[in-house]
């Protein structure tokens, strides 16, 4: 569902590689958690595959279109959860459910299913006739996730998605992006929570200072020490 080769982003007047000749792919059926330290490069590479960010070198390709010759058909088979939590906030949680299921051409059915069923398992349903500037950190992070899915995405990426929310609700969240994944779709998350990583994902793929370092599949390698391995690559508790 996505593939991503040898791709390198550069930001102008930066003499140095944001992210590097990056490859890796995820596949319909598959958890796959972007994993690194702050300032990895890890929003980069999110952000180049949902066509935010422009690059030259490699290509990205979703569902066999690739995001710069054919943006308009990759962008329409990807539900995007972003970091910030970006949100037009004059809007009820209802307005805005539509208005995002109405730039990806989602259905009447599907909006209604977002509504009623999606609402009140992420517990928002009481809040979907509010304006979005009342809502709490959480509360539009749930908005976000809503949005993300009003079209039946085939390939849902979250960036840092378990920021913010009760541990309740992170518990919650995992067992629905497994089960998204598991209903053949492809999900790509970035986190710093590597308990929900162990617990979510199939594979993992580390990057470090914009370059891919290692990827793990934890189906394969079960007994996998992911918190040692991840604090080995940052040398936690050690200078550079």
């Amino acid at each position: 569902m996505l593939e991503v080769k040898n791709f390198s982003k550069k930001y102008a007047k930066n003499k140095n590689y944001s992210a590097h000749n990056i490859n890796f792919s995820v596949s319909e059926g598959e958890v796959v958690g972007l994993v690194g330290s702050n300032g990895a490069g890890k929003s980069t590479i999110i952000k180049s595959i949902i066509g935010v960010l422009p690059f030259d070198e490699g290509t990205i390709e979703i569902g066999g279109y690739d995001i710069n010759r054919q943006p308009e058909q990759a962008k329409k088979l990807v539900g995007y959860v972003p970091d910030d939590h970006s949100v037009y906030e004059k809007l009820t949680g209802k307005e805005y459910v539509n208005y995002i299921g109405s730039l990806y051409g989602a259905t009447k059915e599907q909006k209604q299913y977002v509504l009623d069923e999606l609402a009140k398992q992420f517990e928002l349903q009481y809040a979907l006739d509010t304006q979005i500037a009342n809502y709490s950190h959480g509360m539009r992070q749930k908005i976000c996730i809503l949005g993300a899915l009003v079209h039946n995405p085939k390939l849902w990426i979250l960036d840092e998605p378990m920021v913010g929310l009760d541990p309740q609700t992170m518990v919650f969240l995992s067992e629905f992006i497994r089960g998204y994944a598991d209903a053949e779709h492809a999900v790509l998350f970035s986190s710093h929570n590597l308990e929900v990583v162990r617990k979510t994902c199939d594979k993992v793929v580390f990057i470090k200072k914009g370059e891919l370092v290692g990827i793990v599949n934890l189906l394969e390698e079960k007994d996998f020490d992911l918190d040692k391995y991840y604090m080995e690559l940052n040398e936690v508790g050690k200078d550079e």
